[in-house]
């Protein structure tokens, strides 16, 4: 028997999924991923908010400097 709760959690899941593909084919940082990376290496420091995130992987994007966090 279908189970209408459990393809509804796959369809949302499928979702995000794909919402965060697109994003980073078009060059749209994704913030939670960033959250996660930054909590889980540099817990004791407070993160960027949304905006500066956002202004940073921009600015990384399309300048010419080299170099990454980690």
């Amino acid at each position: 028997m279908l189970d209408l709760a459990e393809l509804a959690r796959d369809t949302a899941r499928a979702g995000r999924y794909l919402t965060q593909s697109l994003r980073l084919m078009v060059g749209v940082p994704d913030y939670g991923s960033y959250l996660a990376h930054h909590q889980a290496t540099h817990p004791g420091r407070a993160p960027m908010s949304y905006e500066e995130f956002f202004r940073e992987r921009q600015a990384a994007r399309y300048s010419a400097r080299v170099g990454k966090c980690c």
